[in-house]
């Protein structure tokens, strides 16, 4: 079911304003008009019978592939050489400066 709406220049200016986007007039007036187009163009789409065709979760025939965890212990540090070359530690952990922002 589709339904034609017509994006005025009073529902740019709240989806500008909602969004924090500076518009001007002639921008608001063509936002206005290519809005329009975009829902008529997806109500179209709305016109579509879907009856026969089955639902679509991905279209590029990819799929994920797992594989057991495993641990490459040859690959790993132990603690003291992973804070070899730290320029400061404590407890056994990297001390860094504290970023907090207000």
């Amino acid at each position: 079911m589709s339904f034609k709406k017509t994006f005025t220049k009073e529902d740019v200016k709240q989806i500008a304003e909602l969004a924090q986007i500076p518009v001007n007039d002639t921008e608001i007036t063509t936002l206005a008009f290519e809005f329009t187009k975009t829902l008529d163009a997806v109500n179209k789409l709305s016109e579509l019978s879907t009856i026969d065709v089955e639902p679509t979760h991905q279209v590029t025939g990819l799929y994920n592939i797992f594989r057991e965890d495993s641990i490459d212990k040859s690959r790993m540090f132990v603690q003291e050489e992973a804070l070899l070359n730290a320029k400061n530690t404590h407890n056994g952990y990297f001390v860094v400066n504290q970023i907090l922002d207000e």
